[in-house]
């Protein structure tokens, strides 16, 4: 008894300083950020940093508004949540509840196989494949328009299906555990109450494992949103209004593309650019967490 109660109590104080880490980790990053962050807003100014159009870091005199680069940030991750998150559920759902052994082997495989590929290889396939399809449908779409400026398909378009597609691992294999873990005496009951398997499905089943889904959906928007390199590859890189065919530039590519040279006030602002980056992946987390805590009251009642 002696022995197994020594081994609890290290055990505790192991995973107490695990804890303690994380938490440290979290808060550090935090106060750097803001640290970093913000002595640019002081120079440049909130309101023309923020909501100004015009990124011209090296004219005179120099301009450093982001308003574009954040509206390309939050469409884009919107746009491939919308689109990403649909399939992603419903091939769970395949998963888990109707899928034989063959099919759902195949469709494990190719997931595992999306979430093995690196950012760089989705963004090197987007420029060899995507970006010519786009390129001929936006040459369809603009033919006779003289005033379109050509992107050679390196757009914005073309950064929400890489996003999508990148997106899918994630929310495929979080949500097919949380449908797993749904008891079977759930769909036993409404079975028995005459409900269809279809109904059993989306009526018990899917509200029953919500809380799961969403934390899927949580790390699938930070996934999108904290994507830098598959996304400077195919969405061009110049800042624009967020229109589906026009070359954009978001928040991470930004630092990306400009870090490595910049100086000065220029170098301040892109530690800005990323304390952005990590106010809007807070804000996500913080509704959704609270959306998530939500649904397991309701699950309670």
């Amino acid at each position: 008894m002696r022995r197994k109660a020594i081994i609890e109590k290290t055990a505790g104080i192991i995973f107490f300083i695990c804890a303690g880490a994380a938490i440290f980790a979290v808060s550090a990053i935090t106060l750097y950020m803001i640290i970093k962050g913000t002595s640019a807003l002081q120079e440049v100014g909130v309101s023309d940093l923020l909501f100004g159009i015009v990124w011209k870091p090296t004219a005179e005199p120099p301009s450093y508004g982001i308003g574009y680069i954040i509206l390309s940030s939050l469409i884009g991750t919107g746009a491939a949540i919308i689109t990403g998150v649909p399939i992603g559920v419903l091939s769970a759902v395949f998963l888990s509840e109707i899928a034989g052994k063959k099919p759902g082997d195949l469709v494990r495989n190719a997931v595992e196989l999306l979430a093995a590929i690196p950012s760089v290889i989705y963004g090197l396939i987007g420029m060899m494949v995507l970006n010519p399809l786009m390129y001929a449908l936006e040459k369809k779409i603009y033919e006779g328009d003289s005033e379109h400026v050509y992107t050679g398909g390196a757009n914005m378009l073309s950064a929400v299906i890489v996003l999508s597609i990148m997106i899918l691992p994630t929310v495929i294999s979080v949500s097919t555990s949380s449908l797993k873990a749904v008891p079977d005496n759930l769909r036993a009951a409404s079975l028995a109450l005459g409900a269809t398997k279809e109904q059993t499905i989306f009526k018990t089943v899917i509200p029953a494992a919500k809380s799961g889904i969403l934390t899927g959906v949580v790390l699938g928007i930070g996934r999108a949103l904290g994507e830098a390199m598959a996304i400077n590859m195919v969405a061009g890189g110049a800042v624009n209004i967020p229109l589906p065919f026009n070359s954009v530039r978001t928040l991470t590519t930004q630092i990306v593309s400009e870090m490595g040279y910049a100086s000065g006030l220029h170098r301040q602002v892109l530690y800005t650019v990323g304390l952005v980056l990590y106010v809007f992946i807070m804000i996500v987390n913080f509704i959704l967490l609270k959306a998530r805590k939500g649904g397991i009251k309701d699950d309670n009642r």
